[in-house]
């Protein structure tokens, strides 16, 4: 293996970007000391060529999408010039703990992750992160390293996400290279680049809680207002009001997530974003064939992250940061009182959690079927079309995107979603309802069926164009991944030269496992 090129080696634009990283005055994480992190260079990682670019990801971050271009640029983003940095520049992994699959794991941490440092950018700030960059004292058992299979599945989805209009992490670029990695076979190892303001998981709050080490916690938590929450620094409690907002967003992100039919696969509370954004994309899946108990993740022996589980996890993800953040939490009170007061104020903002979720997801399914203003009778509705779906396994991207087509006045448009379903009598009684609630809407077929298109994607990142994109990956040809990309830069438009990346999924799309072997 040849030696890596310093950072003087590199183009002028690169010099520019290394320079700008991983400098602790910038980098406000870093900040907080080495009890939240440890500095260390990215392993070398042999050979690495560029497989995807985001070019949306570039510009969020200030880089000119030319630099993909650039003597050296799959070098510096698989870490390979990172030796040469100061050590007060070096990435760091961070330290965190958690609960996996409902059970307390201790310490855990950036296994694999290296973060870059921060980028700012039109007034705002974004941490770039190496992913698969190699073994850290965090990585317990583990290589510390990704492959490229789940690489550039984390790469499309964050980027999908994105466009479909969920907070996400973002992705700007996976370098590959040959190095082989052993998983359940040899696979070749991969590193993708993710933007996010932060990467501050539930599990953070969590390790210092755990660890009885209150002061961190503080500082943590102050941390994060700071950058993020300020305006809770002027109410009564502000980490109370922190943990209503993180409550919230969370409520929030879930809805909109079970609204498209996305499945996160693994949320554990190491994997909850204190921002709310959708994080860490191990098995994931967007729903095929409708099935409310779908299990995305073949590890998940017990059904825990489910579909339908989701919005239970998430709550229950928010009472264990709450947990973390009870000795924060009621400083206003006497000493004598203090503690059964915060657990009941945490209890408090936790209720806050349904009232949140419950009508978000309404609204979403209510402008899904192109339901302008709410009805009684409209949860009813949505729940018996749910029901036929389930028990047909109709397909729940397709389905939602046919309904645009149905009238308001006869069943002429019928056919395209009817097809989806076994119990066609069962249907089209359904449809008859539908349509009788379309006569108390204002708009006309053609204004419904703008907006129900502009909330139902029509392309999604479905396991098996994953697939295809990722076996075509590892001939070296990376033309799929970046026309998939492009695809899903645009899932609500129509995009007829791409429609069979909209059609059913093929036979043995159903034979497809993801795992959190990765």
């Amino acid at each position: 293996m040849s030696s890596s090129p310093s950072i003087t080696e590199l183009s002028e634009p690169m010099r520019a970007v290394g320079a700008s990283l991983g400098i602790e005055r910038t980098s406000s994480f870093a900040r907080l000391g080495c009890a939240f992190h440890t500095r260390q260079p990215a392993a070398p990682l042999p050979a690495p060529y560029l497989v995807g670019f985001s070019f949306d990801a570039a510009e969020l971050v200030g880089l000119d999408p030319a630099i993909a271009r650039e003597p050296g640029f799959g070098e510096f983003f698989c870490g390979n010039t990172t030796p040469e940095w100061p050590r007060n520049a070096l990435p760091y992994a961070s330290v965190y703990s958690g609960h996996q699959f409902g059970v307390w794991a201790g310490q855990l941490g950036d296994g694999r992750a290296l973060s870059l440092g921060e980028l700012e950018h039109a007034g705002q700030r974004y941490e770039l992160q190496l992913k698969g960059s190699g073994r850290t004292p965090y990585s317990r058992m583990g290589d510390g390293r990704a492959v490229l299979r789940s690489s550039i599945r984390e790469f499309l989805c964050s980027e999908a996400m994105h466009h479909l209009g969920i907070p996400t992490t973002r992705a700007l670029c996976v370098v590959g290279s040959d190095q082989p990695v052993r998983r359940e076979e040899i696979e070749t190892a991969a590193v993708v680049t993710r933007v996010a303001p932060s990467f501050v998981r539930f599990g953070h709050f969590e390790h210092f809680f755990a660890n009885d080490r209150t002061d961190e916690l503080r500082a943590l938590a102050d941390h994060v207002i700071e950058r993020f929450y300020a305006h809770c620094r002027e109410a009564d409690d502000p980490y109370l009001a922190l943990l209503d907002e993180v409550v919230g967003r969370t409520a929030e992100l879930v809805a909109q997530w079970q609204a498209v039919g996305f499945c996160h696969g693994v949320m554990n509370t190491d994997n909850m974003s204190i921002l709310g954004v959708t994080i860490d994309y191990g098995p994931f899946g967007f729903l095929d064939a409708f099935d409310a108990s779908h299990i995305c993740n073949h590890s998940d022996t017990q059904g825990r992250y489910a579909y339908r589980m989701q919005p239970q996890i998430a709550y229950w993800n928010c009472f264990c940061l709450a947990q973390a953040l009870l000795p924060l939490i009621g400083l206003r009170y006497d000493e004598a009182v203090r503690a059964e007061r915060a657990v009941a104020d945490a209890q408090g903002v936790l209720e806050h959690f349904k009232p949140r979720f419950a009508p978000a997801l309404e609204r979403r399914l209510r402008d899904k079927l192109g339901l302008a203003h709410a009805e009684p009778g409209d949860d009813a509705l949505v729940d018996r079309l749910l029901e036929l779906m389930h028990q047909s396994r109709a397909d729940f991207t397709l389905t939602f995107r046919r309904l645009a087509l149905l009238s308001k006045h006869d069943a002429s448009g019928d056919s395209a979603v009817r097809d989806m379903f076994i119990d066609r009598d069962a249907f089209d009684g359904w449809a008859a309802q539908y349509r009788a609630r379309l006569a108390n809407e204002a708009w006309d077929d053609a204004a419904r069926r703008e907006a129900m298109n502009r909330v139902n994607p029509k392309y999604v990142l479905r396991n098996h164009l994953a697939e295809t994109a990722i076996l075509r990956a590892k001939e070296k040809d990376f033309s799929e991944v970046e026309r998939l990309a492009a695809v899903l830069r645009r899932p609500f438009d129509e995009q007829p030269e791409y429609e069979q990346y909209a059609a059913l999924p093929p036979e043995w799309a159903s034979s497809l496992e993801v795992s959190c072997s990765s």
